[in-house]
């Protein structure tokens, strides 16, 4: 089961990554770019999501596309939930308790390359071939 302590291990070693409070909970940005938040049961999110965002903690992220949105809904429906809101699309919703710590990780990172600018990914993947 993750955590949103799991979430900051993973944010704290992107470049340029900042944690901020919000209205709605804890987010992550980059470069000003939102791109993983705590998720918070407005009245605009569907009544069943609602439901589950208020009783367990559901962290949102952006991708790259809205068919890998989809994708990741269809491969497990048990842990990531559907449309949240219109805004800000692609992105997804998924269940903390029931990702595991390395696929959140990949979740994170690649939500963080999806909204860095070039030279911050250039940095990162430097970074990690060394």
């Amino acid at each position: 089961m993750a955590t949103l302590d799991d979430l900051r291990r993973t944010a704290e070693l992107l470049p340029g990554s900042e944690e901020r409070a919000t209205t709605g909970g804890a987010a992550w940005f980059v470069r000003r770019k939102l791109y993983a938040w705590e998720c918070h049961p407005w009245p605009s999110t569907p009544a069943d999501i609602r439901a589950i965002i208020a009783t367990e903690l559901v962290v949102g992220v952006k991708l790259a596309d809205p068919i890998d949105a989809l994708a990741l809904r269809e491969m497990a429906p048990d842990v990531f939930l559907g449309t949240t809101t219109p805004w800000g699309e692609p992105k997804v919703a998924f269940r903390m308790a029931a990702i595991d710590d390395g696929h959140l990780a990949e979740l994170v990172t690649e939500a963080w390359r999806v909204q860095a600018p070039r030279y911050l990914r250039r940095e990162w993947d430097a970074a990690a071939t060394s």
